[in-house]
C-alpha cells in the first residue's frame, strides 16, 4: 500500500506543488507512462508541468523582448523630437528672421521629420509581414532587372561617397522568382549599407550566379568590415555595430531585420560574412522555379 500508493500519490502532489510554485527541477521525472493508472497520470502531470514551464519561459522572454523594444523605439524617437522642437524653438525666438541660420534650422527640420517617417515605415513593414498582412507575388524576373533597380534607388548616396556599384552577372543566367518590390527593398537596403559603411571612392559589387536549381545574390563590399561578435545580432531590431555612426548616417536601425523578414518570407535565409578593415559580403538564394508557399503574381 505504501509503494503503489502512499508514495506515489505524495510524488504527485510533490510535481503538483512543483507547477504551482513553478520549481520544475526541483524532484526527479517519474521513470514513464508504464504500468498502471497512477503511473500514467505521475506521467501526465510531469509532461504538463513541462510544456507549463516551457510557455512561462517564452512568456518571459517575448516580455523582455517587449521591454527592450519599446525601449528602443522611444530612444529612436527622442533624438529626432527633441531636435525638431529645439530648431522650431529656435526659430521662434527670433531666428526665424535670420537668413545666416533659418534656412540651415528648416534644413535640419526637414531631415529628422524624414527620419521619424522612415521609422514609422519600417515599423509599419516589419508589423505587416509578422502578421501576413504583406502579400507576396511570386513573379519571374531577370536579375539585372533587380540589380538595376537597386542601384537606381542609391544612385544619390553613391555619389555623395564617390562610389560606382558594379554588376557581375553571367549572360545566360536563368530567370527568378519573387516578389521583386520586396526582393528589391532587401537589396536597397543591403546595397545602401555596403556604401554607407565603406570609405570615399570605395567598391560595392552586385554578384549573381547559378547553383543548381538556385541563383545566389552577393553584395560585396570593400569597406570597414565588422566585428565577428557582432554578426549573430546583426538582423535584430535597433541592433547596431556603432550607435553613433549608424545615426549620423540616417539609418532606423530596422533594414537587416526587414531584409530577414523579407527573405523569411520567401523561405531565404541571409548570410553574412565579413573581416574588420577588409569588407563584408552579404548573400542570399532565389529559386529559378516558382515556389508554393507565394501567392501567384
Amino acid at each position: 500500500s505504501h509503494f503503489w500508493l502512499h508514495r506515489r500519490l505524495r510524488h504527485l502532489q510533490s510535481i503538483l506543488h512543483q507547477v504551482r510554485t513553478h520549481e520544475f527541477d526541483a524532484q526527479p521525472p517519474p521513470s514513464g507512462p508504464h504500468g498502471d493508472e497512477l503511473s500514467t497520470l505521475l506521467w501526465e502531470v510531469h509532461r504538463t508541468g513541462q510544456s507549463l514551464q516551457t510557455e512561462i519561459q517564452e512568456l518571459k522572454e517575448m516580455e523582455s523582448y517587449r521591454r527592450e523594444f519599446i525601449g528602443n523605439v522611444s530612444h529612436e524617437l527622442k533624438t529626432p523630437i527633441f531636435s525638431v522642437q529645439g530648431f522650431a524653438e529656435t526659430l521662434l525666438d527670433g531666428a526665424l528672421n535670420d537668413e545666416s541660420v533659418n534656412r540651415t534650422f528648416l534644413e535640419k527640420i526637414l531631415h529628422h521629420a524624414n527620419r521619424l517617417d522612415n521609422l514609422a515605415h519600417d515599423l509599419s513593414t516589419i508589423t505587416k509581414i509578422e502578421t501576413d498582412e504583406l502579400d507576396m507575388s511570386n513573379e519571374a524576373f531577370k536579375v539585372t532587372e533587380l540589380f538595376d533597380a537597386a542601384i537606381e534607388s542609391v544612385e544619390v548616396r553613391a555619389e555623395e561617397k564617390g562610389i560606382t556599384p558594379q554588376q557581375t552577372v553571367p549572360p545566360d543566367l536563368p530567370r527568378v522568382y519573387g516578389d521583386f518590390d520586396r526582393l528589391r527593398r532587401v537589396l536597397v537596403n543591403l546595397v545602401d549599407n555596403a556604401i554607407k559603411y565603406n570609405e570615399e571612392g570605395g567598391t560595392v559589387q552586385l554578384e549573381a550566379a547559378l547553383q543548381a536549381d538556385e541563383v545566389e545574390i552577393r553584395v560585396v563590399d570593400d569597406g570597414i568590415g565588422i566585428s565577428p561578435d557582432h554578426l549573430p545580432r546583426l538582423t535584430e531590431r535597433f541592433y547596431r555595430v556603432d550607435k553613433s555612426r549608424s545615426r549620423n548616417q540616417g539609418g532606423t536601425g530596422l533594414g537587416l531585420a526587414i531584409v530577414k523578414h523579407i527573405l523569411g518570407a520567401h523561405d531565404r535565409e541571409l548570410h553574412v560574412e565579413s573581416v574588420p578593415e577588409e569588407g563584408s559580403a552579404f548573400r542570399f538564394t532565389l529559386p529559378t522555379s516558382p515556389q508554393p508557399s507565394l501567392q501567384p503574381a
